[in-house]
C-alpha cells in the first residue's frame, strides 16, 4: 500500500488565514483535491497520513475523507503530537478535529502531554512511514520546511503546491 502525507502552514502563515470566503481559499482546496485524486489515480496512492494541526493538514484530511465516496478504498491515518493536542484550540476547530478522527482508519497518539519537541517528532514520524509527500509550503523557513527537508534527506519525492502563487513543483528526495 503506497502511503502519502501532508504538510504545510498554519493559517496564520498562509495569505488569506484559511478565510473560507476568501477565493484563494477555495482556489487552494480545488488544486489540493487535484493534486489528492492524481495521487490516487495515478500514483496508486491509498493510504494518507495527515498530523492533525489546524490548517492544511485537516483541509487534506477532510479532501481524502470527501474522495472516499468515490474511491472507497482509502484510508487515512491520524498521527497526534499528542493527546492533549487542542487543549488550547477555538472550539469550532475541535469540532472540525473530532469529525475527521471519527472517520480515520487509524489514529496514532504519539505521546500524551504536549513538549517543544512533539511537534516535530509527529513530523518526522510520518515521514518515516510515507512514500511521498504533499506539501503547502512557500519556502520560508518553518516547521513545513523542516519537515520538507528531511523528507529530502529520506529520499522522498515532494510535490510542493505554493499557498501564495498556487504554483506545483515536485522534488525529488531520489536524485
Amino acid at each position: 500500500m503506497q502511503t502519502c502525507m501532508f504538510t504545510g502552514h498554519r493559517p496564520q502563515n498562509l495569505p488569506f488565514s484559511l478565510n473560507e470566503r476568501e477565493r484563494r481559499y477555495t482556489e487552494l482546496k480545488e488544486r489540493l483535491k487535484e493534486l489528492i485524486e492524481f495521487k490516487i489515480t495515478e500514483q496508486n496512492i491509498s493510504n494518507f497520513i495527515t498530523g492533525m494541526a489546524i490548517g492544511i493538514d485537516c483541509i487534506c484530511a477532510e479532501i481524502v475523507i470527501a474522495l472516499t465516496k468515490k474511491y472507497p478504498y482509502l484510508s487515512l491515518t491520524a498521527v497526534i503530537p499528542c493527546a492533549d493536542q487542542t487543549i488550547r484550540w477555538r472550539r469550532n476547530d475541535v469540532i472540525r478535529y473530532n469529525a475527521i478522527l471519527k472517520k480515520c482508519s487509524q489514529i496514532i497518539i504519539l505521546q500524551q502531554h504536549y513538549t517543544t519537541d512533539c511537534m516535530n517528532r509527529r513530523n518526522f514520524y510520518i515521514v518515516e512511514h510515507c512514500d511521498c509527500v504533499i506539501a503547502v509550503w512557500d519556502g520560508s523557513r518553518s516547521e513545513t520546511g523542516n519537515t520538507v527537508r528531511y523528507a529530502l534527506e529520506k529520499r522522498l519525492p515532494v510535490t510542493i503546491l505554493n499557498p501564495r502563487t498556487f504554483d506545483i513543483s515536485n522534488l525529488n528526495g531520489k536524485s
